[in-house]
């Protein structure tokens, strides 16, 4: 990406010189209102979560309704995650920097003028269709469900989000590329207080389907949280100034061509699929089986998602190393990235298969939620934990891949290929474990595109040294799993769920604390503050002038959470 012309006037001076001595703060400031805004919106869907189970319970009606969840899921991942964030931010960014060198036309204007018509209105259309085609829609993802015409009611609710997400993605990108963060990392708070809420009004006359009116009302909030930010940015008038150059190749016109988004929109197809494949395979088993499914992987993937935030708030980093043509440095804070997020996340799947039980207990056994719905969904946990580490693997090593100029294919072979396994594996598994069999063979599936992804990744803009990461993931899962031995024994003898929770917690982070000191060739694992803040080499050379990836970094959202930091304009 070509440097930014230096903005001018005093504002523009007094503004180069706070970012500039600002980089490692920011870095803080990010990590910190990351944290903050992702256990808000993590708390928020939990307490949604304890909501539906307590009113619902697991059953037939539970089971509809999530059938119909599927669309949220799939629209969040590829409109508001991963295919709109990696598209559009970088365009929007490029925009920009032609911004102060135009000399009619508003290049950021005529971006939106192209774009967001055409995305409005083709998805506008898909959700009309969707809406129509809920029947055929409920039938092919679930033919066994007992109780089709409510998940089809639900589906037609839930399928409103289609259009709300695709602007919900439009802003987040826009306004990243501006630098704003905030409000992009405010969307999931909106979004479950929408559900929340719908809930309690509607819960009476409308049973379950209220769940669904709320995905209908928080995609409409979501949008809301933004929309005021970006028109101030989008209205703010312009800075006169040297154009910046940049590659002949970048226009506008080419931002959606279907060459440059294929890759990426294939990828995030692939990835949420396996959600498909999980409801098909047990939409014939006995009722509450998907509901088990649901509720074990929401609390499975906290860790996740903790995890996959360090990388967020780091990956600005790596763009500005490989921007400034630094590969070794950009290898460097990836490798350490990676290690970070292992421990991270074996801390807390550890934690999770030491304890399913207790947790599920603590967190839903109530109302309609019955202690066979523990024992089922805790079950569930256990081997959905055993896939986490490979979860958070594909997210983190996905961005090496797509910051590269052009989208490669490989992510999407290799998600492809894990996809295969899914669906392949989860056949037997379902017929003689039933959902604990497609729990496994989804730990099983993401587990082989990790390593796939892992294994191509030395040949990519940012080479990784494949062998001596492999080495210190595998020692970490040797800790991890004396961890989790440890863990459990520990909590038999506790009465409490919570104290059970809390002491396996402890003792789990004593275990690494003690394998990352002691253990002989233990893999380096940088401090938290030292990894998530060092900055590049390039940008303690220019702090004066920072280049146009540390002004709008271009970077890809976590699962289930959002980026960084508000660096608005003044």
């Amino acid at each position: 990406m070509a440097s930014v012309a230096p903005p001018v006037g005093r504002r523009a001076h007094a503004r180069v010189r706070r970012d500039g001595a600002a980089g490692g703060g920011f870095l803080a400031k990010a990590a910190a209102v990351t944290a903050g805004l992702t256990a808000v919106g993590a708390v928020l869907g939990l307490v949604r979560d304890q909501i539906m189970a307590g009113y619902f319970g697991a059953g037939a009606g539970t089971d509809a309704f999530l059938v119909a969840w599927t669309v949220p899921e799939f629209a969040s991942t590829l409109l508001i995650e991963d295919a709109m964030a990696l598209i559009m931010v970088p365009a929007f960014s490029r925009a920009l920097a032609r911004r102060s060198g135009a000399l009619s036309e508003d290049p950021v204007h005529a971006l939106v003028r192209g774009t967001l018509p055409r995305i409005v209105l083709a998805l506008g259309i898909a959700a009309v269709v969707l809406i129509v085609a809920a029947p055929l829609l409920v039938a092919a993802l679930a033919p066994g469900l007992p109780d089709p015409a409510l998940a089809v009611d639900c589906t037609r609710l839930t399928g409103t989000c289609v259009l709300s997400f695709s602007l919900v993605g439009y802003c987040s990108a826009a306004l990243r590329a501006h630098g704003r963060f905030l409000p992009p990392a405010a969307i999931y708070v909106a979004y479950n207080v929408g559900i929340i809420g719908t809930i309690l009004v509607l819960r009476a006359p409308w049973g379950v389907r209220s769940a669904a009116a709320g995905v209908a009302v928080g995609g409409v909030l979501m949008v809301l949280v933004q929309a005021p930010s970006l028109l101030r940015e989008l209205r703010a008038p312009r800075q006169r100034g040297p154009a910046a150059p940049l590659p002949a190749s970048t226009g506008e016109g080419r931002v959606l061509a279907l060459g440059l988004v294929a890759p990426v929109v294939v990828f995030s197809l692939c990835r949420q699929s396996q959600t498909l494949i999980e409801r098909f395979l047990a939409s014939p088993l006995p009722a509450g089986a998907i509901s088990h499914l649901n509720y074990a992987q929401k609390v499975a993937q906290m860790p996740m998602i903790l995890s996959l935030m360090l990388c967020t708030v780091s990956f600005p980093v790596v763009a500005r190393a490989l921007a400034a043509g630094d590969p070794e440095a950009a290898r460097r804070r990836v490798e350490r990235d990676l290690l970070l997020a292992a421990v991270v996340v074996l801390v807390g799947s550890s934690t999770v298969i030491a304890t399913a039980p207790r947790i599920v207990e603590l967190l839903f056994e109530r109302g309609e939620f019955t202690g066979a719905d523990t024992s089922a969904t805790a079950a569930v946990m256990r081997v959905y934990a055993l896939g986490l580490l490979g979860q958070t693997m594909v997210g983190a090593l996905v961005r090496c891949y797509f910051s590269a100029a052009r989208p490669l294919w490989y992510p999407a072979a290799a998600m492809a290929a894990g996809l295969a396994t899914t669906a392949a594996a989860g056949v037997p598994g379902a017929h003689y474990w039933g959902a604990v069999g497609i729990a496994a063979a989804n730990a099983l599936g993401i587990t082989l595109t990790a390593v796939l992804l892992l294994r191509g990744a030395h040949r990519q803009a940012v080479p990784i040294h494949v062998g001596r990461l492999g080495e210190g993931l595998l020692r970490l899962s040797t800790a991890g799993a004396w961890a989790t031995g440890a863990a459990w024994l520990c909590q038999l003898a506790i009465g409490p769920a919570v104290l059970a929770v809390a002491v396996a917690g402890l003792v789990v982070v004593g275990v690494f604390l003690l394998f990352i000191a002691c253990a002989a060739k233990a893999p380096e694992i940088p401090p938290l503050p030292s990894s998530a803040f060092r900055r590049t080499p390039h940008a303690r050379r220019h702090r004066a002038a920072p280049p146009a990836a540390e002004a709008a970094p271009v970077e890809a959202a976590p699962v289930g959470g959002d980026v960084p930091l508000d660096h608005g304009h003044h």
